[in-house]
């Protein structure tokens, strides 16, 4: 597997509560960028992605490039952070690899995204409340979805 830039857009950004512990002293390059398509939700005291909204919709965060020597390490923690596990039902998150825009140069970048998985998706857009702007640092939680959606 090639290593991958990781995009973080909750607790694990600089500033976040889980930045330090897990990627401080790890991280080769740390850069603002967005990924398009997607909406934030608020959760429990850490966001949800969501994405298949298209465009004109995007959730800001960080680009986190690891020190090789920190990637494999580093990658496992993430899943067990996100209660993710390749191909369990019950996961909140799903590791996808997307296109994140970076915001020094506006070019693409392939990296690793935790989004809601399917369940935690579709509770989301029934019920949710969207964080508008999609920056979980400048949240103002919004209209839930369902309000919205009337």
């Amino acid at each position: 597997m090639t290593p991958l830039p990781f995009f973080v857009y909750g607790t694990l950004r600089p500033g976040g509560v889980n930045h330090g512990p897990f990627l401080g002293g790890r991280t080769l390059r740390e850069e603002p960028g967005r990924l398009p398509d997607a909406v934030l939700y608020d959760g429990p005291g850490y966001p949800f992605a969501a994405e298949g909204f298209g465009p004109g919709v995007e959730v800001r965060g960080e680009l986190v490039t690891a020190l090789p020597e920190a990637y494999p390490g580093l990658l496992a923690e993430l899943d067990r952070l996100e209660e993710y596990t390749p191909g369990d039902p019950r996961n909140l998150y799903e590791r996808v690899a997307r296109e994140v825009v970076r915001e020094a140069d506006g070019a693409a970048v392939r990296a690793w995204v935790y989004v809601a998985a399917p369940a935690v998706a579709a509770r989301l857009r029934a019920r949710g409340r969207l964080v508008e702007g999609g920056d979980w640092f400048r949240r103002r939680p919004g209209p839930s979805s369902r309000a919205r959606a009337r």
